[in-house]
């Protein structure tokens, strides 16, 4: 059995329409109607809330769904592994290149037109669509947002949602003019490129994300210092009741500790500094003997 059918066989049990099926997901109609018939694969389980939504609305099991989903598009990929499409991408290059640092367009666009979709071309694009993907998979539930989308691309709530599950399903093979206008220019504001070390700069638009500057580097390096010290931290190190015997190789530890969105306090990194001198969270470490 596979999602279209199971769908429509609750839907019938429970005397239910495509309608309300569809508000019960926040999508079209239009929509749910597509993926019943088949014309619409199932979206990938783990990349959207829709099963969950479903799963409540049809009182079924949200993993039910999910597993379903992923069995059968595991199949239809290996259908059509064997014969991919060739990627229209002439639609997207333009894009891509005028985001592209000033100072690199020119070499950029040397590459791209000297090999078509070439590995340089499928990288940028890629580590671009993850940032997209990125930003719209964790704005998904976020009601403010999508509406902002709307009005951006001139559509309803609900027309955004279906084209956010849309748009985290599809790779660069897949990549729609849809995607470039709906996601990928309003989401990206700039990218630049290392084209030695093949490291990229990332800059999403901080007006439609939270999100700071992405990096992805491709060779190994040492972690920069941390430009910014946690208060907490601060106020630990001029304590020295708290950090007065800490070592340099312990203080380095407590730096790079990370909670995003909080604030701990100096008592917080004086417990993490006795948890990490705690030989019994690490038994494996070699325990010194008694003296002689």
């Amino acid at each position: 059995m596979d999602v279209s059918l199971l769908i429509r066989h609750r839907l019938k049990e429970l005397g239910l329409e495509q309608k309300d099926l569809a508000e019960a997901a926040e999508v079209t109609e239009s929509y749910i109607s597509q993926l019943l018939a088949g014309k619409k694969a199932p979206p990938s389980p783990g990349r959207t809330d829709i099963y969950d939504k479903i799963g409540r609305a049809l009182k079924l099991p949200g993993d039910e769904l999910q597993r379903l989903a992923g069995l059968q598009r595991k199949e239809e990929l290996r259908k059509s592994v064997a014969d991919l499409p060739r990627p229209l991408f002439k639609e997207c290059r333009e894009l891509i290149l005028r985001k592209c640092h000033p100072a690199r367009q020119k070499e950029v666009r040397r590459i791209f037109e000297k090999e078509p979709f070439g590995e340089l071309e499928r990288l940028v694009t890629q580590k671009l669509l993850d940032v997209a993907q990125g930003v719209a998979r964790e704005e998904l539930q976020n009601e403010e947002w999508l509406r902002r989308m709307a009005q951006l691309n001139g559509g309803s709530y609900e027309e955004v949602r279906v084209s956010i599950l849309e748009f985290l399903d599809t790779d660069v093979f897949h990549v729609s003019v849809e995607n470039r206008i709906s996601f990928l220019d309003p989401i990206i504001d700039s990218w630049d490129i290392d084209l030695k070390s093949f490291a990229m700069e990332v800059v999403p638009n901080r007006h439609l994300t939270a999100g700071s500057l992405k990096r992805f580097e491709f060779a190994e390096q040492l972690p920069a210092a941390p430009a910014f010290m946690e208060p907490g931290l601060e106020q630990f190190l001029k304590d020295a009741s708290l950090s007065g015997d800490a070592t340099e190789e312990e203080i380095e530890f407590l730096k790079s500790l990370r909670l995003r969105g909080r604030r701990p306090s100096p008592i917080y990194y004086y417990r993490e500094l006795q948890n990490l001198r705690d030989p019994l969270h690490f038994p494996s470490a070699a325990q010194p003997g008694p003296s002689a």
